[in-house]
């Protein structure tokens, strides 16, 4: 897979993020070089993304959850990739993160994880939560700033997957596709 857009440099990639107020360590990825050739862009998508990754109040599992079968379902290898690390290093068991691929009829999740995974998957069919799922992700995650949270995160990771596979931004050098076992996405021959 050839990328759309050429990434900048690591060095400008520092100096758009400095300017936009980013950690340097949010600067080097292949996703922020490449959104970095838009500044003002990657300064609000990455800005967006921090406060969503450090300073959320959503449930660390949920979220990775949420995430990964955004990854699964759109085929987007670089967010299944990235964030099968974020998660398994977060304590995430690996067998929980692969139960996402079928979370119907895994025997592997909480009802909270199959709340938000029903949401989520409402939200990829093209549509929004129903109440009757909405009622079962209330319960999940009781708090209304929480749930606004969630909502947000799931645009912003159905954005990034978007941005990931329009733009067929790489992994690193070296970095496995498609953790564990190698095996794809149905979506991501699409």
């Amino acid at each position: 897979m050839v990328a759309r857009v050429t990434m900048v440099s690591a060095d400008r990639a520092r100096e758009v993020g400095a300017a936009a107020g980013l950690p340097e360590r949010r600067t080097q990825s292949e996703a922020f070089r490449t959104v970095a050739n838009n500044p003002g862009v990657a300064g609000v998508a990455f800005n967006q993304l921090l406060q969503l990754l450090e300073n959320n109040t959503l449930d660390f599992r949920l979220r990775e959850l949420m995430i990964m079968r955004i990854g699964w379902v759109t085929g987007s290898v670089y967010e299944w990739t990235q964030h099968w690390r974020v998660a398994t290093t977060g304590g995430l068991p690996p067998e929980d993160i692969l139960a996402v691929r079928d979370w119907r009829s895994s025997d592997r999740l909480t009802a909270a994880d199959r709340a938000v995974l029903a949401a989520t998957d409402e939200c990829l069919s093209g549509g929004s939560i129903s109440d009757a799922v909405w009622a079962e992700v209330a319960k999940a995650i009781p708090d209304p700033a929480q749930q606004v949270e969630f909502v947000v995160a799931m645009g912003n990771w159905m954005g990034f997957s978007l941005l990931f596979r329009t733009l067929r931004i790489p992994l690193g050098e070296g970095v496995a596709h498609w953790p564990p076992d190698g095996v794809p996405s149905p979506a991501a021959t699409r």
